[in-house]
């Protein structure tokens, strides 16, 4: 079925964490490191780590449900799964999510741009309702980045944990709230190296170094790029939409690190009040961060309906990318 042409507008939003939570005392007995250390380098205290059996998938299903349900919806038209941790290498896992929600038959597929994921399905979703190919879409990040990261690494170990998080695009005016605005979306290829898991691809299936299947991350140098590049991509978008820095309510950033939020916020000239920031419970949970700081400030009030919302993200790839909204009435759901 053909839909007319619309804007894409945020309906419903969900998120899922599983709940095991492993905190860094715990971590502290095992690799060199301390909670002190890892706080004040990342702001985290505890992420939430998947069991075993659990996987991207199931914790998809979970969110996108809750989203749905927040939505008001039993079915949406359209799947896409923001993910670098499928369940399998092929087939793709949004069919999958889909037929787990008892969705099986919509259109379904997978976009792997890691911590730049959501921000980059929310394009893809936007781009099936302005062409009328969808009239609603499920849009999900979930990441169990927990099984890229080499258990005795204690310099991503602290940094990542497992989650999902989801939200419902519905056909709707580009004048009402939760219209999605204007997209800026970037990569630079060239700079792969500096987040990178190196075997299991077609590139090199296989390695002697046990090591070369887990990420490897110039911690550094993409402190300094995240800084900067979601800094000029905000800046961008809202140059796109005709609004200025000092009238945006909140900025809702790939939760990496607390200080490359702070360090954003800094560089546009925004007070720390207006950051969103739930790294400390959640850790670095990749594409599922940004629609899990969603529900969370949702829940917690911080988010309210009317605010001006800028979302931001910078991951490997490399990969980055804003959007802006004006936050509607969401109701929350189990």
């Amino acid at each position: 079925m053909q839909y007319p042409r619309h804007a894409a507008v945020l309906a419903g939003v969900g998120g899922w964490l599983p709940p095991r939570v492993v905190d860094n005392h715990e971590l502290s007995q095992r690799l060199d490191t301390s909670d002190e250390w890892i706080r004040t380098r990342t702001g985290i205290r505890q992420r939430h780590i998947a069991a075993p059996g659990e996987s991207t998938v199931d914790m998809a299903v979970r969110a996108g449900g809750r989203a749905i349900r927040s939505a008001g919806m039993t079915e949406v038209d359209a799947l896409v799964l923001a993910t670098a941790t499928p369940d399998q290498v092929c087939p793709g896992s949004a069919p999958q999510v889909a037929s787990g929600l008892g969705l099986g038959g919509i259109f379904a597929l997978d976009v792997n741009a890691v911590c730049s994921g959501f921000v980059y399905a929310l394009a893809t979703a936007a781009g099936l309702i302005a062409t009328g190919v969808a009239g609603r879409v499920l849009v999900i990040g979930s990441d169990t980045f927990s099984t890229l990261v080499h258990p005795d690494d204690r310099s991503t170990v602290p940094i990542f944990g497992d989650g999902a998080g989801a939200v419902v695009l519905r056909a709707g005016e580009p004048d009402e709230p939760g219209a999605l605005g204007p997209f800026d979306l970037h990569s630079e290829g060239e700079l792969a190296d500096l987040l990178v898991v190196p075997a299991g691809g077609s590139k090199q299936r296989t390695s002697a170094d046990p090591h070369d299947y887990f990420l490897s991350m110039q911690g550094t140098r993409v402190f300094r790029l995240a800084n900067a590049r979601m800094a000029e991509s905000t800046r961008a978008v809202l140059d796109q939409a005709g609004l200025s820095v000092h009238e945006v309510d909140r900025f809702v950033g790939h939760q990496a690190n607390v200080r490359i939020l702070q360090a954003v916020a800094k560089q546009l000239g925004l007070p720390p009040e207006r950051l969103v920031v739930n790294i400390e419970r959640t850790g670095n949970t990749s594409a599922a961060s940004i629609p899990l700081a969603l529900a969370d400030a949702c829940c917690d009030g911080s988010l309210r309906s009317g605010h001006l919302v800028v979302l931001s993200a910078f991951g490997a790839g490399l990969t980055w990318g804003s959007t802006v909204l004006r936050w509607p009435d969401i109701k929350l759901s189990e």
